[in-house]
């Protein structure tokens, strides 16, 4: 699993405005977020990883181990349980809402070496980050 711990600085991205209007994002936290660089610090303590996400304007933090649920709060204000498993060189991020309000996704994140590719879906529209070791 250590495959996955360091700093992560994004380096493109691919409709991610498309991606936040279908999870219902306002367009004022959308320009924000479009705007941003964000890098991702993985932390692996036993069997308890922390991703801490930073921008500019908004830090997010989750803790968990693989395979316990958990509510999560999103970086654009969704409430959601999440469940992250391992996949070979993957973390997949189930979120789920509350069927209403809460749309469900996915964020999968795919490690390979220096290079994490994460690939984020909700309903059909379907998300592409990819980001760069720095640390």
């Amino acid at each position: 699993m250590a495959f996955a711990v360091g700093k992560w600085k994004l380096t493109t991205t691919e409709n991610f405005d498309e991606y936040m209007k279908a999870l219902g994002v306002n367009l004022v936290v959308r320009k924000m977020a479009n705007q941003a660089t964000p890098v991702q610090d993985i932390t692996l303590n036993g069997d308890e990883f922390n991703i801490k996400t930073s921008t500019t304007f908004k830090t997010t933090e989750i803790k968990f181990k693989l395979g316990e649920e958990f509510e999560e709060h999103t970086a654009d204000g969704r409430t959601v349980k999440t469940i992250i498993t391992q996949d070979g060189n993957k973390l997949i991020q189930s979120q789920k809402g509350d069927g209403d309000k809460v749309k469900d996704s996915v964020l999968t994140r795919e490690f390979n070496g220096d290079d994490m590719k994460m690939v984020l879906t909700v309903d059909d529209i379907v998300c592409t980050r990819c980001y760069k070791k720095i640390e």
